[in-house]
Formats: structure tokens, C-alpha cells, sequence
């Protein structure tokens, strides 16, 4: 009989410290497995589109122009925005000519808005605008990525 025999009739079975032996090497051993890179049937529209825009086809083209048109709709918005609100003050100080009157730290009113206020008017509508553009630059990137 030997050291991994059982009770008669019962298989062989291997003592605790060699099992935990054999388990460690039946684990390092290398298994097959099947590794997919990626979804084979959307890899080809990809490349297509990108080799579109490299070609400078019509719809690479296409697809260019509506990501510049985008661009130029929310700088106009933004800018137009800013222009208007800014334009809209000596007129509103026009309109309501007690509002003019009104003084802050010795200072009337209409001077602070109309000095100080387009300094940090332009770098928020700056920033919202690199935001708004770095936002449609990546849904232009995921939908030539589809």
C-alpha cells in the first residue's frame, strides 16, 4: 500500500502539504485562453472614417465642416452674448437714470460695472468657451471612434 492510499475501496488521495504542493504547480502552468482585442465588425467603420477625413473625401469633409460649423455657432453665441450684455449697460444707465446716481465705496455705479465688470465677463465667457469647444471636439472624436 502506499502513503496516498485510503481506506480500501475509497480512491487514492494525496496528503494536505502535497496537494497545496501540486495545486501551486498545476497553477503556474500555462492554460490556454481565448483573448479578443476588439469587436472585429466595428473596426472597419473606424478605420473608413479616418481614412475618409485623412483623404479629405466628401463625407471627411462633411464631417469636418459640421464640427467647424458647431465651433463658429458657439463662439458667435457666446460672443454675441458678451457684446449685448456689455452694450446693454450704458443703456440701461440711460433708461434708469437713478440707478446712475447709486455709489459704492465713493464710486458711482455705472464706473465699476462699465470698468471692472468685462474683465472677468471675458474670462468666464473664455473659459466656457474652451470648454464647449473641447466638449464638441470629443463627441466629434466618439463619433468617428463609432
Amino acid at each position: 500500500m502506499t502513503k496516498h492510499s485510503g481506506p480500501p475501496g475509497q480512491p487514492d488521495q494525496p496528503q494536505p502539504a502535497e496537494r497545496d504542493a501540486w495545486l501551486s504547480v498545476s497553477a503556474r502552468k500555462n492554460r490556454r485562453r481565448r483573448v479578443v482585442l476588439a469587436d472585429p465588425r466595428g473596426r472597419g467603420r473606424v478605420l473608413r472614417t479616418i481614412i475618409e477625413l485623412e483623404e479629405q473625401t466628401s463625407v471627411g469633409e462633411k464631417l469636418i465642416r459640421d464640427l467647424i460649423r458647431t465651433q463658429l455657432r458657439t463662439g458667435l453665441v457666446l460672443g454675441g452674448g458678451t457684446l449685448l450684455l456689455l452694450a446693454l449697460l450704458p443703456l440701461v444707465f440711460y433708461l434708469l437714470p437713478w440707478l446712475a446716481e447709486v455709489e459704492f465705496l465713493g464710486v458711482r455705479l455705472p464706473w465699476l460695472l462699465l470698468g471692472l465688470l468685462p474683465f472677468p465677463l471675458c474670462y468666464g465667457v473664455g473659459y466656457a468657451y474652451r470648454r464647449f469647444a473641447e466638449r464638441h471636439e470629443q463627441d466629434f472624436v466618439s463619433s468617428v471612434d463609432r
